[in-house]
Order: C-alpha cells, then structure tokens, then sequence
C-alpha cells in the first residue's frame, strides 16, 4: 500500500507537538556540574611511575598526537659481583589535544598500565597551540580517574593486585624485623661439672 502523501509531515509535526508539551530542563552549567558517566573519555591521565618508555603508545597512534622524549641511566648492580644495566628515563610525554581523536588505542597498548581515562573535560583554550599538554598536567588529571568497578561476587582478584599485595605484605614483614629492638642478653648459662678421665684416687 503507497503512504498517504503528507504522513512524514504529520508524524515530525507529532513528536514536534509532544516535544513542545514537555518540561525544559536546562542545567545551569558551569554553576552546576553536569553529572557525566562513570567512564566517560574525557582527557587522558598519566601515571609516570609506570611508564618505561616502550614508545607503544606513540607508535600505535593513528594520530601521531603524543610526543616522548626519554634518556638512558646506568642502574648500579643490585649485588656485589653484578653487572651494570641500564634503563630509560622519561623526559618528557605530551599529548596533543588538538590532534587526539579519543579512540583509546594508547591506553589499550599500554602493557604497563600507565594511561588512563579521566572524565575530567574542561580544558578548553584559546589558543590552539596550548591544547599540547605536558606529563605535570597529565599527571594532575591522574588523580581524577576513576576507580575501577567492583568484581563480581566470589571472582578472584587480579594477578597484579594479587602480587602488589604480596610484594606489599613483604615489605611490611622486613620493616617490622628491622624496626624491632634486639633482644637483651641473658646470664651466662653456668659451666658444666668437670669430670676426670682417669680413675679414683687410691687405685692403682
């Protein structure tokens, strides 16, 4: 059957109608905050302690907006007898805003867990150039990530929890040693009785 000419017309004029009827909330923004999501893409946070330099995140990029500087240190050998090795140091990591697409290709990579959402969105400027923002400015919106959701009942914790908290249990068991006081030295324990190899006096 043809639709009866006019009916797209009277169906938007419809929703128009029961649009029009409906109670205007407008939020009075930026006195109110907008009540976002809990994992919203907002800006990227940056935790620098884990980071070890492996460029993935650069690499891996489609945008080519994040931008490493690193050098490398000698790390001292750990026993005596060791060999020197050496690591790289972070020197700069900065993200460009400007050019970020938000498509979580780096936080997926990221082996080390260093990158993480932040629903954190006010970062407007105006100028295009200051939209590059530094690890400081990274690692401030860090602390506004959000904690991950709960595990489900009875499911077991995660293998780096599980290790961070052995690693930690450890720690604690070696401080607490080290901290404890010596025991004090008790008396000296008393010789014992001498006895003779040889026979009774008297005997021959």
């Amino acid at each position: 059957m043809p639709p009866i000419p006019g009916s797209g017309l009277a169906k938007g004029l419809a929703v128009t109608l029961r649009t029009m009827t409906k109670k205007t909330v407008t939020e009075q923004y930026p006195e109110h905050q907008p009540e976002l999501p809990p994992r919203t893409r907002g800006v990227i946070g940056l935790f620098e302690e884990n980071c070890t330099v492996c460029m993935l995140c650069a690499r891996e990029c489609p945008d080519w907006c994040i931008y490493i500087d690193s050098h490398k240190e000698t790390v001292p050998p750990a026993a005596p007898g060791g060999r020197e090795r050496s690591r790289n140091v972070l020197d700069r990591f900065a993200i460009d805003f400007a050019l970020c697409m938000y498509c979580g290709i780096c936080i997926e990579v990221c082996p080390f867990d260093a990158l993480f959402w932040s629903p954190e969105f006010e970062y407007a400027e105006t100028d295009i150039h200051e939209l590059t923002h530094e690890r400081d400015k990274l690692r401030e919106w860090m602390w506004t990530v959000p904690a991950p959701p709960a595990l489900e009942p009875g499911a077991e914790d995660p293998k780096e929890l599980a290790a961070a908290r052995k690693t930690a249990e450890k720690l604690a068991a070696a401080s607490a040693s080290a901290s404890a006081p010596a025991p004090a030295p008790g008396p000296a324990p008393e010789p014992p009785p001498a006895t003779g190899s040889g026979k009774e006096g008297g005997e021959s």
